[in-house]
């Protein structure tokens, strides 16, 4: 098999027999693969905390902690959970497999290790990488590009990252499940994406804004929407860019969707921000206490504005709030 040069990457290698280590570590080196090595599990947890490895191959059989061990402890953490995982071992027993699988393991080679199937899984798993460290540059910047929004107004200093935490709190109060969570994390900074799209005599206008104006302020839901939309992993984060501006009574933008057409998740982020937005300092009035927000939120309820049971989910979350300067919430 022809080698390959100049491939890029950082590849853990865990084994506690040296010998393997140096056997692994000169054949991806020779790919162009940068190597990293560890004894055993607690030296592969301390480089994967200390080192930007892209790929882990960890040894089954090792002490302290075994790979399962290790591989497990990885896919629980946010931080390393994407880092593929190739576990090597001589078990070959189908439980042994099914407790890989359990542990998040992404591929298996058994020992001994055909050179040729090593390198072909190693670079696939590289290549898969790749493309989730491009999906997470580019989420990264549609962050960027939200947070410069935010940043044009004093008064909505850390809005996005209030409403990303309180909305995360409120999902899990009523036992949302993760991918949904995430989407919320996710919404709470790039809900307002769209207002790139909005003139800045109109987005900073400082009075009221004319029923032209207005429209145009209203198709920043639209446009958020489609600047996001290529991102497969913003699925489930499109809905709450379109619709966190709907009203219970149907009388909200863009398309005017009524009770629980509405989905769960802008209901959810359109209470935060609610919220936020009456708890901090704001150019015509100084923040809310939280009982005063609350009253103020529960009559606009009544008025046929806002899911009422989720409110008061969110006046039970919000009970552990502590207050921040300038009456901001943290």
């Amino acid at each position: 098999m022809p080698t390959s040069k100049g491939h890029e990457g950082i590849i853990l290698v865990a084994d506690d027999i040296e010998a393997n280590r140096e056997l692994l570590s000169a054949l991806l080196s020779t790919e162009g693969y940068q190597v990293v090595c560890a004894a055993d599990g607690q030296q592969a947890l301390a480089r994967l905390d200390s080192d930007s490895i892209d790929l882990a191959l960890l040894d089954v059989v090792m002490p302290r902690p075994t790979g399962f061990e290790v591989c497990q402890t990885m896919k629980s953490k946010p931080e390393t959970r994407l880092i593929p995982v190739v576990l090597l071992t001589s078990l070959n027993s189908e439980s042994d497999r099914i407790t890989g699988i359990m542990c998040g393991a992404d591929d298996f080679l058994n020992k001994p290790v055909n050179k040729h199937e090593l390198l072909a899984r190693v670079h696939s798993l590289m290549r898969l990488k790749q493309f989730t460290d491009e999906l997470d540059n580019a989420e990264t910047v549609l962050s960027s590009l939200a947070l410069s929004i935010e940043a044009k107004d004093p008064y909505t200093e850390g809005h996005c990252d209030r409403l990303s935490k309180c909305s995360v709190a409120l999902a899990e109060k009523l036992g949302l499940p993760e991918d949904l969570r995430v989407a919320l994390r996710r919404g709470g900074l790039v809900h307002d994406i769209g207002k790139l799209a909005v003139p800045e005599h109109i987005l900073l206008k400082p009075g009221p804004l004319t029923p032209e104006e207005r429209k145009i302020m209203e198709q920043h839901t639209i446009a958020g929407e489609r600047i996001c939309a290529p991102l497969r992993s913003f699925r489930n984060v499109l809905p709450i860019i379109r619709h966190h501006h709907e009203k219970w009574n149907g009388s909200g933008y863009p398309d005017g969707l009524k009770g629980e057409q509405i989905p769960l998740t802008a209901r959810i982020l359109q209470i935060t921000d609610i919220y936020d937005a009456l708890t901090t300092d704001r150019p015509y009035r100084k923040a809310l206490p939280q009982e005063k927000a609350f009253a103020i939120m529960r009559e606009e309820v009544k008025r046929g504005w806002w899911d009422g049971s989720i409110l008061d989910e969110f006046e039970a979350v919000a009970q552990g709030f502590e207050p921040a300067p300038s009456g901001r919430v943290r």
